[in-house]
């Protein structure tokens, strides 16, 4: 079934894209030593003809360890490896930005320089496990940065940005959802801090808005950020989620972002406040600029989102692993091909190809 209102051009920051159809971020690993590589190239490329392509998430430090095989930004020697990317994206037509991010408390010792401890807005474990040298382990317990050390932070996602920029990439996304490092400082359940960093929500919020302001000194226009605002991955909670994210929403709204990208719960988000079991619909009472909706849309539920207002774009992360052609499928009403999970974050000792780059485009 055609969904037209899918296939309208739209302006996002600077650039007019010629649909809807956003590729959301999604975690991979295929980047071997933290540096992209020519296979990355080729599945970011094949997946051009969405009207705006936003990378898995990148490291802007060396500290944000939670996966082995997540690519980097945070020293000059990744650029001219993302430049490859970029290149084969604009070359087939598309338009591709960086997801900026900092993994925090979740992390493991194993994965940290030094085996340090993790950074965290507050000395709190997270919830959950990670895949590490060591096998599976539980999150290692944090330290608290110190207050130098967060400037220090929000200074590093502009570094990453402007080098993003020598890359070649269109525009920047941070990472402040599920339960990462920005998320962290967002919600009380995380951050303790009595500081200039914490407290009132708007204190919480003000990393958040550092690295926006950082990142726009490389992109001008062309930043966005993504919240999860009914996540509870990583062990994440606030004690008044619908005050603390309509505060940071409203101060989103104040700095001119190209778009706020917003997760739909997912069915283990319990969310007891009712207004966050649409969380979309609440960014789109607080929050005045562009809007793309995530989380387990179809073609149909999609489009009746974007024409009757609920957004301006819709991101789709696990119909793409299997459909690089995902818009031309939906414009023609084509069955879609369904993932093969046990693939989807590689298998050591396959090619990387596996389950990423040979999924083949609709006959």
């Amino acid at each position: 079934m055609y969904h037209p209102a899918l296939f309208t051009p739209v302006t996002l920051g600077t650039h007019a894209l010629p649909n809807r159809l956003v590729m959301a971020p999604m975690t991979r690993l295929r980047a071997t030593d933290a540096m992209p590589n020519a296979v990355m190239a080729e599945y970011y490329a094949q997946r051009a003809s969405a009207g705006l392509i936003v990378t898995e998430c990148i490291m802007i430090s060396d500290t944000s360890a939670a996966y082995m095989g997540a690519p980097g930004l945070y020293a000059d020697r990744f650029i001219e490896a993302w430049r490859q990317v970029t290149d084969a994206v604009h070359a087939d037509g598309g338009r591709i930005f960086a997801q900026l991010w900092h993994s925090g408390r979740v992390a493991h010792v194993s994965l940290m320089p030094g085996g340090q401890a993790p950074l965290a807005p507050s000395a709190i474990a997270g919830a959950g496990e990670l895949h590490t040298p060591l096998g599976k382990q539980p999150l290692s317990t944090p330290r608290e940065l110190a207050i130098e050390e967060v400037a220090g932070l929000a200074r590093a996602f502009g570094k990453a940005a402007d080098r993003a920029r020598q890359a070649g990439f269109d525009g920047i996304e941070i990472h402040g959802a599920f339960g990462y490092l920005v998320d962290q400082f967002l919600r009380d359940g995380s951050n303790r801090r009595i500081d200039a960093y914490g407290g009132t929500a708007r204190n919480r919020a003000r990393f958040l808005l550092e690295v926006v302001v950082a990142a726009q000194q490389a992109f001008g226009a062309n930043v966005g950020v993504k919240l999860s605002p009914a996540s509870r991955a990583h062990g994440m909670d606030d004690s008044r989620t619908a005050e603390t994210f309509a505060e940071v929403l409203a101060l989103l709204g104040d700095a001119d972002l190209a778009y706020l990208h917003v997760m739909e719960p997912l069915a283990a988000d319990d969310q007891p406040e009712l207004l966050l079991a649409a969380p979309c619909a609440f960014a789109r009472r607080h929050y005045g600029g562009t809007l793309i909706a995530n989380g387990g849309f179809s073609g149909e539920s999609a489009a009746a989102l974007v024409d009757q207002g609920g957004a301006d774009l819709v991101s789709f992360g696990q119909p793409f692993i299997a459909n690089p052609d995902l818009p031309a499928r939906l414009r023609a009403g084509a069955a879609l091909a369904v993932p093969d999970y046990s693939t989807v974050y590689g298998i050591p000792g396959q090619p990387p190809e596996q389950g990423y780059t040979d999924y083949p485009a609709m006959a």
